[in-house]
């Protein structure tokens, strides 16, 4: 390192490390605890509810598809709150939702309180990432700022390994108790975070330009064909989570695993190479100066790891969790997926597309999962899966394709609506 960059480097890591980046990470690590503690806690809990067998997997789906389903629509909701009345704003509207939320699940005692409270806190937990990226994108330079999401993203993950810790420790209903408590201890967090400068000069312009216009995603095909790739680049992650961990005890059994697998260790693993993924694809994206070819190897990258999941039949739990962490690392684009999306877009819906990408693919979990179950129906659930995930696969390479390169990208303007 030279005399000159010594100094850079130290002046980008003060800029990193400020209220915003610090507290969206601590933000968005109860928000990846809440999220996938369903996932933890799902059979111990529809077990207490009274359901056996092949009821686990059936009600599980159920549940999950409500939970996602609230993410899609609370995407949308707090997006367009973002863009209108500010990114603060966003996170503390969000953040109060789904304590409660999570506070309430912990009091069910019928399917249909659990799914309706699902639902309520998919809705709140939506804010979160795309609120946080969007504030971090446009208070950090555009040297600095794929430094703080890699941030936001790698500790946010580690609240999955979290939530896989606290699950073998306390009962289910405690597990999300302390998620919802967590969740409000964030709110004197969130007194430091000031509001983006970018927004408030925006704001002064209110008359002149149309703010958190959902729709006006869809006044263009040039701008709607950005958007689906936006999403479309993120859906292999959620199939590796929703169906390739989220039922990994039901894989291990159909290829003979020798060994127990547990549904809560598996996230562990998998969120362990989340952290890993988003840590290096972030570093990446910064010292190669390119999102686009961080995304392609890692997209290749998971479809490897797909691939070892399934030729790990026979073998032993190790190997098999081994599999799983590999996986992780493959789908650890978050931050530079949920990165660029917001690049993409002007300031006017930045927050709105920011937080409705990464919800809809969440969402996208919905017939993600519908379509494994019909592909397992009809060729058994290793064959189902792999078609499904080789289509996932297929789709974010198609729409990486045709994304534009945002390194460095100068995220002061608006888009004109």
């Amino acid at each position: 390192m030279t005399e000159v960059s010594a100094p850079a480097h130290r002046a980008i890591a003060r800029e990193v490390l400020q209220p915003a980046v610090i507290v969206g990470a601590l933000g968005y690590f109860v928000d990846i605890y809440d999220l996938i503690l369903f996932n933890i806690v799902r059979s111990a809990s529809l077990t207490e509810l009274g359901f056996t067998g092949d009821q686990l997997l059936g009600r599980g789906i159920f549940l999950f598809n409500f939970q996602m389903t609230g993410m899609l629509i609370g995407g949308i909701i707090f997006g367009i709150l973002g863009d209108r009345l500010g990114r603060v704003m966003l996170l503390f509207s969000s953040i109060l939702l789904y304590s409660a939320a999570n506070i309430a699940n912990g009091f069910v005692h019928s399917i249909e309180a659990y799914a309706a409270l699902r639902f309520m806190a998919g809705v709140g937990l939506a804010g979160e990432l795309g609120g946080s990226i969007t504030l971090v994108s446009e208070v950090l330079s555009k040297e600095a700022r794929g430094y703080g999401t890699m941030i936001v993203a790698t500790v946010g993950v580690l609240g999955a390994v979290a939530g896989g810790l606290v699950a073998d420790l306390v009962d289910w209903r405690t597990a999300y108790f302390i998620g919802g408590g967590l969740r409000l201890g964030l709110l004197t967090l969130r007194v430091s975070v000031a509001e983006s400068g970018l927004f408030k000069q925006m704001h002064v312009r209110a008359g002149q330009v149309s703010r958190g216009n959902f729709f006006s995603l869809f006044a263009s095909w040039a701008r709607l064909g950005k958007y689906l790739r936006c999403i479309g680049i993120g859906m292999p992650s959620w199939f590796v989570i929703g169906i390739l961990v989220a039922f990994s005890p039901e894989f291990a059994k159909a290829l003979h695993i020798q060994g127990e697998i547990k549904a809560g260790h598996a996230v562990m693993f998998a969120y362990l190479g989340l952290a890993f993924g988003d840590f290096a694809s972030g570093f990446l994206s910064q010292v190669m100066a390119s999102r686009k070819k961080v995304l392609l190897n890692f997209l290749l990258l998971t479809l490897a790891a797909i691939a070892a999941y399934f030729l790990a039949a026979g073998r032993s739990a190790a190997v098999f969790y081994a599999t799983i962490l590999l996986l992780g690392i493959g789908v650890g684009y978050w931050a530079v997926f949920v990165t660029i999306a917001a690049e993409q877009f002007g300031t006017n819906i930045r927050a709105t597309v920011a937080t409705t990408v990464p919800n809809f693919v969440r969402g996208a979990v919905v017939p993600i999962t519908l379509g494994f179950k019909y592909c397992k129906g009809w060729l058994g659930i290793v064959p189902g899966a792999l078609v499904i995930g080789l289509a996932c696969i297929l789709i974010a390479l198609w729409a990486l394709r045709g994304l534009e390169e945002t390194h460095g990208k100068d995220l002061d303007y608006m888009e004109i609506i």
